[in-house]
């Protein structure tokens, strides 16, 4: 199968993935209506053409918490990435690496940190949810400076889990779950072999760690669905910035005020994001909601975006929308289940090579020339903002 696109590498891990696994990653909340708009409104974006503009080498580096980035892409947190290729974090973070960005990694993740920091030659970032269980939080970050992180990636925006009808239908959970994922690991013998034998053990290693016991993947929901904290407020947030030394993000920011009230708290930087519409469904796409955050905190702190990104063209136009960077989520991890490192990689090159194209022919040698001149309006083309 030829691989150029994002688009490819979906198709190729439908092909390779059982499905309770495709359909984890690719799905929704509800009747997934934000995942969807979070493309569609981001492709609605026009970019502004411009010609002889001398623009000759294209650069594509920036620095995030002054940290260097051959281009203004980090790989966002994903539970479970060891389950989409053979200890899939460590595959993930190594090709991030070798192309000069940074890799976030789940709290929920297959491999614990100890494994996977070790294997790159750069600080991988490090992604925590508001627990109940303060003991694990408190551990986590720990076990994540000691590692050498220090950018914390801190997820608000899921209080409780969303509804994702595709998981009882897939048999990532419902009615006899197990054996209908036995069943489709059967059915799929690369993935079975690879990951399903060869790539154990199966468990939450971050949890596992601090429980001192497995937490096997039957036990993922329930774990996460009984440590969830609908309670949590900013106050609450307070002693992890008092504890937390390093660079402290704030993942699942929609709304402008919640952004004010992020860098009252002393945030270091926000992630514009709807969980890639995993959450509430019928909220704002990212690409609808950043403008507005970015007229609210705009230099207040660094500006991070992700939800809908799928390639170096969606990336120039969240920057042309205030976007100090980009987070991508989906697209690594079909690269990863098609194709392991070398995918991730390859994926890192396209992005790279698709924004050289998009500046070239914008009139941007570099990115701090993408503004909002780089699109033909300031506003959805056809739509007028909310």
């Amino acid at each position: 199968m030829i691989v150029a696109s994002t688009t490819d590498y979906r198709e190729a891990a439908r092909r390779r993935l059982p499905p309770f696994l495709f359909h984890y990653i690719d799905g929704g909340a509800y009747a997934e209506q934000t995942m969807r708009r979070n493309q569609e409104d981001l492709q609605d974006l026009a970019l502004k053409q411009r010609v002889l503009k001398a623009v000759g080498e294209v650069d594509l580096s920036t620095r995030v918490f002054d940290e260097p980035f051959a281009l203004p892409v980090a790989m966002a947190p994903v539970g479970l990435t060891g389950m989409y290729a053979r200890r899939g974090e460590v595959q993930a973070a190594r090709a991030a690496a070798s192309r000069g960005i940074p890799f976030t990694m789940s709290s929920v993740s297959v491999c614990p940190i100890e494994e996977v920091q070790p294997k790159v030659d750069r600080p991988i970032w490090f992604q925590l949810y508001v627990l109940k269980d303060r003991g694990f939080m408190k551990n986590a970050l720990e076990r994540a400076w000691a590692a050498g992180v220090r950018t914390l990636v801190f997820t608000v925006d899921m209080p409780v889990p969303g509804a994702r009808y595709r998981d009882a239908h897939s048999g990532m959970s419902g009615a006899r779950a197990a054996q209908r994922r036995m069943m489709q690991a059967v059915l799929h013998p690369r993935w079975a072999w690879s990951v399903g034998v060869m790539g154990r053990p199966h468990d939450l290693g971050n949890v596992s760690a601090y429980l001192k016991r497995k937490i096997a993947l039957e036990d993922y929901v329930g774990w996460l669905g009984a440590n969830f904290d609908p309670s949590i407020g900013w106050n609450d947030l307070q002693w992890i910035r008092d504890y937390w030394k390093g660079s402290m993000v704030l993942k699942g920011i929609l709304d402008p005020e919640d952004a004010r009230d992020a860098v009252r708290f002393g945030a270091d930087g926000i992630v514009v994001s709807n969980h890639g519409g995993r959450q509430l469904d019928g909220v704002l796409s990212t690409a609808r909601a950043l403008p507005m955050v970015a007229d609210a905190v705009k230099g207040d702190l660094t500006l991070l975006v992700d939800s809908g990104i799928r390639s170096g063209l969606d990336v120039v136009r969240m920057l042309a929308q205030g976007a100090d960077a980009v987070l991508i989520g989906r697209a690594y991890i079909y690269a990863l289940a098609a194709a392991g490192e070398k995918g991730v990689a390859n994926l890192i090159d396209l992005i790279a090579s698709e924004m050289r194209v998009a500046m070239t022919l914008s009139g941007a040698r570099s990115i701090k020339d993408i503004s909002g001149e780089s699109l033909v309006s300031s506003g959805m083309t056809g739509m007028a903002h909310p």
